[in-house]
């Protein structure tokens, strides 16, 4: 039986002949249709978010992606940028690749039929309890990705599915299913097109919500990112001014008191010693809110 996701559309059986105003027009509502998929899809995505970020707590927990093709490479660049976004520790976010580093920029197709490389990766990486593995393919049956996300809830850790076609493996074997239901591509079976934006949507509201649960967000800015560059470390020195209300002068000093993290600099702005302001965010599971809240 074919796949949604592998189907021809008769709309678009020609589109190669199309004139380019149309071919793009038609390409483009074919990424809408990817828009409209991850918005059916939200009170699903809600509870993924809820349930990762309740194990994300733990400070031994890690954030596992898992793809082949288009779709691992979607959860490589989700998790590589969590650390200079949020300051997501690099220990903590683990990429699984089918075919391993080289599939970044080498295509190698046959690695998605590999269950064993899946089982051993999984195992390799010591997947248990508290760790949060995230699986994601188009088609919703690629083996390395249904593997490793089977063999990791075995092991106990929460997984999630994100796949396009309804019923697939994929879904039915995580704890947490999300559909993204984009249907037939406007080029038959070319998923890196409405299938692949979709997933991208979906990982962009899936870890910045994370993200915002666990903390790594105040005021709708992002006061845990690594400022790593001269655009960064001025980012991060109008953040605290609009965060803390305060001058540049102000807060250089205070930045320049805490590694430039803009967290525990808005404390130190607020009176506290780099020490003080450390201790305050410990306890307070490194929430800012709460932190500031605090008496005295």
């Amino acid at each position: 039986m074919t796949k949604p996701t592998e189907t021809a559309s008769q709309a678009y059986r020609d589109i190669e002949r199309f004139a380019t105003a149309d071919m793009l027009t038609a390409m483009l509502d074919g990424q809408q249709a990817a828009m409209e998929a991850v918005r059916a899809a939200l009170p699903a995505l809600e509870t993924a978010i809820e349930a990762t970020a309740s194990r994300l707590v733990d400070p031994d927990s890690r954030l596992i992606y898992v793809g082949a093709g288009t779709s691992g490479r979607v959860g490589m660049l989700d998790a590589v940028e969590l650390y200079p976004t949020f300051g997501w520790p690099e220990e903590r976010c683990i990429f699984l690749l089918a075919g391993g580093s080289i599939s970044v920029a080498e295509a190698r197709e046959s690695a998605e039929d590999d269950e064993d490389a899946a089982r051993a990766e999984i195992a390799g990486v010591d997947c248990g309890p508290r760790d949060v593995v995230v699986g994601l393919a188009a088609s919703g049956s690629t083996p390395y990705t249904c593997a490793a996300i089977e063999a990791a809830r075995e092991r106990g850790a929460l997984t999630i599915g994100i796949a396009n076609n309804p019923g697939s493996p994929l879904l039915e074997n995580a704890e947490c299913d999300v559909l993204l239901e984009t249907g037939g591509e406007v080029l038959a079976g070319s998923t890196r097109m409405a299938a692949g934006t979709s997933q991208k949507i979906a990982m962009n509201l899936f870890s910045t919500s994370v993200m915002m649960r666990l903390g790594k967000v105040y005021r709708g800015r992002m006061v845990d990112m690594k400022p790593t560059n001269k655009k960064l470390v001025q980012r991060a020195v109008e953040m605290l001014m609009q965060v803390a209300e305060c001058d540049e002068a102000s807060a250089r000093a205070a930045l320049e008191k805490t590694a430039f993290h803009v967290k525990p600099a808005v404390l130190v702005v607020r009176g506290l010693s780099p020490e003080e302001a450390a201790v305050a965010l410990a306890r307070h599971g490194d929430d800012l809110h709460r932190a500031l809240d605090e008496p005295g």
